[in-house]
């Protein structure tokens, strides 16, 4: 079965604080939800358009539970925690196997 990954890229964090709160609610979600952290915020080289900023990856046994880690509960509150915090593009994709 394909694994499942989020891919979250901050283009601007107007807010820490409410990142902190963020991360400290979105991290027991994720372990919760079945999500390993592979990579969160270490070094970045970004070619073409890309963007060397905060950027997560987070590794799912399935892209249904990335899907569902996201829609869950506690993860919604951390995402109220985060607000208008910062700008960030977020994706869930399927790996290949």
């Amino acid at each position: 079965m394909p694994k499942g990954y989020w891919v979250s890229v901050y283009r601007t964090i107007s807010d820490p604080e409410k990142l902190a709160a963020y991360d400290k609610l979105a991290r027991p979600a994720v372990a919760a939800g079945g999500g390993r952290v592979l990579s969160r915020g270490s070094r970045v080289v970004a070619y073409d358009a890309g963007i060397a900023e905060r950027t997560i990856l987070i590794e799912f046994d399935s892209f249904e539970q990335a899907v569902a880690a996201r829609e869950s509960a506690a993860y919604q509150e951390a995402l109220a925690a985060l607000s208008d915090a910062v700008e960030r593009d977020f994706r869930i994709v399927e790996g290949l196997d």
